[in-house]
């Protein structure tokens, strides 16, 4: 049984390898969440908030509808390549990010991960 989930984790991590590496991202996490940090105050804080608080015209990425068992990192992903309909808030539907690159986008959700993790989340 050991050996099993030993198998399953090191399966796992390396999905993960390869997901980032086929987006060809090779940084450190701390250059990542730079690169996020720069492309969130470029493509998204202003409707997200400068801060991740949102403002009139987006919500805030620390309420807790977007912690990552609710949202995960590919609804972030497809939210800013397609688009998403309003479901939880009155903001309106989000148009798609037409000029973000795949490397910004991992960047970027990594960024407010980290955010996330040290401000923690709003009800």
């Amino acid at each position: 049984m050991r050996r099993l989930s030993l198998l399953a984790i090191t399966l796992l991590v390396l999905a993960g390898c390869a997901e980032t590496s086929q987006l060809g991202i090779d940084r450190s996490p701390a250059e990542l969440i730079e690169l996020g940090s720069t492309s969130y105050q470029t493509f998204c804080a202003a409707c997200h908030g400068v801060d991740l608080r949102g403002t009139d015209q987006g919500p805030s990425f620390l309420s807790i509808i977007y912690e990552p068992n609710h949202h995960s990192d590919f609804a972030f992903t497809s939210a800013v390549k397609n688009g998403a309909v309003a479901h939880h808030w009155e903001f309106g539907d989000m148009p798609p990010v037409a000029v973000i690159t795949d490397d910004e986008i991992a960047a970027v959700t990594a960024y407010v991960r980290n955010v996330q993790e040290i401000e923690g989340f709003d009800e």
